[in-house]
């Protein structure tokens, strides 16, 4: 069963979403070794989003039409902002510095709020995890097993994403390529937004 769910956790994982653009965004801009701080937020976001399901809150919010508009109209406006800001971001130079001073902490909290502000997240846990329970034993370790397996699996789609996102920047020698390229993964942020803004629970 843990490996069916493993499976699962992978393809849930390497499916394209706002942390994949994220992860490469910031791959592109910082290299594999300094997005860690991005990758990390966004587990940290995720791992919310598990606690919150795991504590049976999430059923909660997703009972409520008002908390959920609430929380998707957020990540929609945040994925916007994150959109026009790297629609504009000005091209780095080819060392991989990051000139703008963006810090550690700024990083993992951008991380963190793109998985904090998507309830998306939160239905599709509702719906996985009863999938994978088994009656009889306590649900506390297993729901444990299960959020820590999709963090660590998240993890290592994100790095990989992120690192097919850093070898592009050998090709993105002139600022012409990389305002091309800001405003791409600005457009997909936007897409992501307006993906966000189009779903509607069954």
């Amino acid at each position: 069963m843990w490996i069916t769910f493993l499976v699962a956790a992978f393809l849930i994982s390497i499916s394209p979403g706002a942390g994949a653009v994220n992860s490469m965004s910031s791959g592109l801009r910082h290299g594999v070794r300094k997005s860690m701080p991005t990758i990390l937020g966004q587990q940290f976001g995720y791992g919310m989003q598990i606690v919150l399901v795991g504590a049976g809150l999430g059923a909660i919010v997703a009972s409520s039409n008002i908390a959920l508009s609430i929380i998707k109209w957020m990540g929609v406006a945040y994925l916007v902002w994150l959109g026009i800001q790297k629609w504009r971001e000005s091209p780095v130079e080819a060392t991989g510095e990051n000139p703008e001073g963006i810090s550690k902490k700024q990083q993992f909290w951008n991380g963190a709020m793109v998985n904090l502000t998507n309830p998306k997240a939160t239905i599709f846990l509702i719906a996985l995890f009863p999938q994978f329970l088994v009656a009889g034993i306590p649900h506390g370790p297993q729901l444990a097993t299960m959020g820590a397996t999709l963090i660590l699996v998240d993890i290592m789609v994100m790095i990989g994403y992120a690192l097919l996102a850093s070898q592009l920047f050998r090709f993105l020698t002139t600022p012409w390529r990389q305002r091309q390229m800001n405003r791409i993964f600005g457009g997909l942020f936007v897409t992501a937004a307006v993906a966000l803004a189009s779903f509607k629970r069954s």
